[in-house]
């Protein structure tokens, strides 16, 4: 769809939303979505961006009521993009539109964003206390209920990585310190930056959570050497903490390890033209290098020590 166009089907449900109905307004598609299609809404009133759920979410851990009031308490701290309306009968979301850069892994990596970056979560992470809990650990097991339910393929050797799974978990426990509230999807499409301040978008998966998730999947879903992690870390924390960050690289390999049950949910039941498949062996991959590569017991060690 390009700019200034838009079906029937949705025009019609543009209709009826008070904030888009009875006046201009050109819709133009935004790329990205892969639970929903993402809409920029431009009218004499302003610009928005419409998000219209997809089917099929329920089985993803997707509460449209938390990504609802959660988004409300981002934007209350000035990180989250202000929320328009939600009309939950025709699953449609409208927010403001955010002028800026969207981020690509590379801007992602630059050490001037990293400490913005960690700016920003330290931003969200002081919000008021979001709606639902998001673990990881905890999910991985909903979704490896749904592949067994339904008959979904999964990548070959999966199962063989629980023990490693189970061990990052209970090294985790010993030093949890307690969980704050977490957008838990921040790929390098997630942050706008308007040259005086990086948002963070996308709330869908936003839930109480460990800091250092959100650290750690920003390490492994923007492809950041390393290094980078242990700078963001740092910048979070102010002080560099081994512990810390081998923490946030434990989580964001159980992240690879849960959300390559996710893709592979996605494969067999979104009706979005996308290679969910590729996307979940490729988280598999990365799971499977952490997992059994040689450094993996010394970040066992490390998450549960002091410094």
């Amino acid at each position: 769809m390009g700019p200034g166009t838009q079906d029937a089907t949705l025009a019609a449900l543009f209709d009826q939303v008070p904030s888009l109905r009875g006046r201009p307004r050109e819709v133009a598609e935004l790329p990205g979505g892969l639970t929903n299609r993402n809409f920029k809404i431009t009218t004499p009133n302003g610009s928005y961006v419409a998000r219209v759920a997809s089917t099929g979410s329920e089985l993803l851990a997707i509460n449209r009521e938390h990504e609802y009031r959660n988004s409300v308490r981002a934007a209350a701290v000035g990180i989250g993009a202000p929320v328009i309306e939600y009309l939950p009968a025709l699953g449609v979301l409208v927010l403001a539109y955010l002028p800026g850069q969207t981020l690509t892994n590379a801007d992602v990596a630059e050490p001037a964003r990293l400490a913005q970056i960690a700016r920003a979560c330290q931003r969200l992470h002081g919000a008021e206390r979001f709606d639902g809990d998001f673990d990881m650990f905890s999910i991985q097991r909903s979704y490896r209920g749904v592949v067994a339910e339904r008959g979904i393929a999964i990548p070959a050797g999966y199962d063989e990585l629980t023990g490693a799974f189970d061990a990052a978990a209970a090294a985790l426990a010993v030093r949890a310190e307690g969980t704050v509230p977490c957008n838990n999807d921040l790929l390098a499409a997630n942050f706008i930056d308007d040259g005086e301040r990086i948002w963070l978008i996308d709330y869908e998966y936003s839930g109480n959570n460990d800091p250092c998730f959100e650290l750690g999947n920003i390490w492994a879903e923007c492809k950041l050497p390393d290094a980078a992690l242990a700078s963001l870390v740092t910048e979070y924390y102010g002080r560099p903490l081994r512990h810390k960050i081998a923490r946030a690289m434990l989580l964001g390999l159980a992240g690879k390890y849960g959300w390559t049950l996710w893709g592979a949910i996605q494969a067999a039941v979104s009706p979005i033209d996308f290679d969910f498949w590729s996307w979940a062996t490729e988280r598999f991959d990365g799971a499977v290098a952490g997992f059994t590569g040689r450094g993996f017991a010394r970040l066992l060690d490390e998450a549960q020590r002091d410094d």
